[in-house]
């Protein structure tokens, strides 16, 4: 049987008490004062006592309790009380575990600081900012004048004596900088205090229970200041509240249902976080987010994961069952180019069936950026090029306004200089940085005068272009460049076989294309078109086409097409592996084209153009002896009309016979 029995002089005892409370878990809680109780005995179901005992008298309780095991969550500073626990836990033969604050255990922890000595303490708050009480008395106030601006932040609690206060004053300290009270304080007075002043930071000494510092610690945490303790308390041994709570999981056999809220917390600075957002961070056991997204939503003294992997904060979540409330802070909002989607179907799949997880939504940069220029997005294309490929050109082309989020430092000029390219340096570019912090810079210039500019590696951007080009779905033999410098016209495949192929090639927006034997580019281009998310290689050995292909590239803003010089199948290592391929020229390589592009690409879309029947049963070949699947062939044959006089006649082009397959090899 499981009995726990807890005794809870501090914040953390008493969390435990709720914790065992809303798991059901058989608990009897001791204080060390009926005062203490009645926060307890609120509880139904719960059993307390509000009393002190000796060594003895908790060697009996023990013995007619029946209880399993026994918390000490008592204060740091009660050190008899703790001896007399463990002292009767030992005769009596029950497991023992002791509570230590996490805070206490080091420097800098979040709600805690421990220093050596006044001067330490000046130091360490020489690097903060915030108003401070002091409490450590009128001798030691002349260490905290070395402060930089102490007038401005200093607040001193000092006995009201009239010597006191002339010495107080002879260091600066006058007005309501001057507190003259004589104690002793209680937590409330303690936290009125700090309210009233506006305090991130209470001074101490170690005074232990008689001299108040229980108050001033309980204080301190319920208003979110930090405690700076002059001098160490005696090291203990022990677990945190977390360990002890995990191993009461463990002891008890208490289920694992965890809420995790995935937060968006807007740019970056707290005050673009919703208050929705801000509440689940704030009553987080856990805070888990990339460096800067959980600096910006963290508590004083939160436990913190820097974590951003989804794969690695499940695995975090299951080996810390104790965590039963997580955040996980994200960048902007949860539904724009965010992590969400992806973490979300991790934990929903990873975690026990009874976890709830919910997305809050912040501000995005999208709705906060186009606020600040005072435009309206709702008719803007949205675009990320941060960690992802996106066809940019492509996009500013064809739209009136672009929103797009920029990841390198370099992005907003190579943006530019790309525009500049593919003649669209007139574009305004209005640029945002740092969006929210201090140093936030937004502007607004021409493309063409933004080609050298250094900025952060993260920022937004909004392109205006007022003579957007829209692809009409049709594109016309006559809108290509057939010859480059004078030279004879390039090899082209004709607008109607262009149609049948792109038909049986069933490209997808993102697809990655190969174009072998691309001549012109002409078809290389209209695949760029359709796979606009994606990419198109064309490959093509004779100069004088490569030279083409790039021009026709440009000519169509198509910066997704990239155009490779070479031979298949040697020119096709190094590229990464194709969704779909066109081959319109093979140079006698056909069956090590495609024995190189099953070997990438097992499930390959391929469509052969063929019009020697050399070609046609070389290629007819490689269908009955390769794994290919779904293989249909077509001949087209395409008749154009040419005026003769005041007649027509119909001029027959020559018949192209349309291979069309799947990759069927398994690896």
């Amino acid at each position: 049987m499981c009995k726990i029995l807890v005794f809870a002089g501090t914040a953390e005892g008493y969390a435990l008490a709720e914790y065992l409370y809303g798991t059901q878990v058989s608990a009897h809680i001791c204080t060390a004062t009926d005062h203490g109780a009645e926060k307890i005995r609120e509880r139904e179901g719960f059993t307390c006592s509000g009393h002190r005992m000796d060594g003895e008298e908790i060697e009996a309780f023990l013995r007619a309790g029946g209880f399993s095991h026994v918390v000490d969550a008592t204060h740091p500073y009660a050190v008899q009380v703790s001896s007399n626990i463990r002292g009767a836990c030992e005769r009596v033969k029950i497991p023992y575990m002791r509570v230590l604050r996490e805070s206490a255990g080091g420097e800098g922890s979040g709600g805690i600081h421990y220093v050596d000595s006044i001067e330490a303490a000046v130091e360490l708050l020489e690097s903060t900012q915030g108003n401070i009480l002091v409490t450590t008395g009128s001798k030691e106030l002349a260490a905290f004048t070395r402060l930089s601006d102490y007038r401005e932040r200093v607040y001193a609690r000092v006995l009201s004596l009239p010597s006191v206060v002339q010495s107080c004053a002879e260091l600066g300290f006058t007005g309501s900088h001057l507190i003259c009270m004589q104690g002793p304080f209680s937590q409330e007075m303690n936290e009125a205090m700090l309210r009233q002043w506006d305090c991130k930071y209470l001074v101490t000494k170690d005074t232990g229970q008689a001299g108040g510092f229980q108050e001033k610690w309980d204080a301190a945490g319920s208003q979110g200041a930090e405690l700076v303790v002059i001098g160490r308390p005696t090291q203990e041994q022990g677990e945190s509240f977390w360990a002890c709570k995990r191993r009461l999981q463990s002891i008890c056999k208490i289920p694992y249902r965890p809420q995790v809220s995935l937060v968006g917390i807007g740019m970056g600075d707290p005050g673009t976080m919703t208050l929705a957002g801000r509440q689940a961070c704030r009553e987080a056991d856990l805070l888990i987010g990339a460096g800067r997204m959980a600096e910006a939503a963290r508590s004083p003294g939160q436990q913190v994961l820097q974590e951003y992997r989804a794969d690695k904060i499940l695995e975090y979540l299951l080996e810390h069952p104790e965590y039963e409330r997580v955040a996980v802070a994200l960048s902007g909002d949860v539904g724009f180019y965010s992590g969400c989607r992806s973490l979300m179907d991790t934990l929903t799949e990873g975690l026990p069936k009874e976890a709830a997880i919910q997305a809050l939504p912040g501000i995005s940069s999208l709705n906060y950026f186009m606020a600040k220029i005072q435009k309206s997005w709702d008719k803007a294309k949205l675009v990320s090029a941060h960690g992802r490929e996106c066809n940019l050109i492509h996009q500013i082309r064809g739209n009136e306004g672009t929103f797009g989020i920029l990841g390198k430092a370099r992005g907003i000029a190579d943006l530019a200089r790309s525009l500049c390219d593919y003649g669209m340096g007139d574009v305004v570019l209005s640029v945002g940085e740092q969006l929210s912090y201090p140093q936030e810079k937004i502007f607004s210039a021409p493309a063409k005068e933004l080609t050298g500019h250094q900025g952060d590696p993260l920022s937004v951007f909004y392109a205006e272009n007022p003579a957007p080009v829209f692809y009409p779905g049709r594109v016309r033999d006559g809108d290509f460049l057939r010859n480059a410098a004078g030279e004879k016209n390039v090899p082209m495949t004709k607008e109607e076989v262009r149609t049948v192929s792109l038909s049986k090639l069933e490209l997808t927006e993102d697809a990655i294309c190969y174009d072998v034997g691309a001549g012109t580019g002409s078809l290389s281009v209209e695949m760029a078109l359709r796979a606009f998310e994606g990419k198109v290689y064309a490959v093509e050995r004779q100069p004088e086409a490569v030279a083409l292909i790039r021009k026709n590239a440009q000519r169509f803003g198509r910066d997704n097409l990239e155009v490779v010089e070479g031979m298949a199948p040697g020119a096709l290592e190094g590229l990464p592996a194709p969704t779909h391929c066109f081959i319109g020229g093979s140079s006698g390589n056909l069956k090590e084209i495609l024995d190189v592009l099953l070997e990438k690409a097992p499930c390959v879309r391929l469509v052969i153009n063929c019009i020697t029947l050399e070609t046609l049963q070389e290629a007819m070949e490689a269908m009955e002896t390769m794994p290919f699947t779904d293989v249909e062939v077509v001949q087209v044959m395409v008749s154009r009309a040419k005026r003769l006089g005041r007649y027509h006649m119909m001029m027959g082009e020559n018949p192209i016979y349309i291979i069309s397959c799947t990759g069927g090899r398994t690896r």
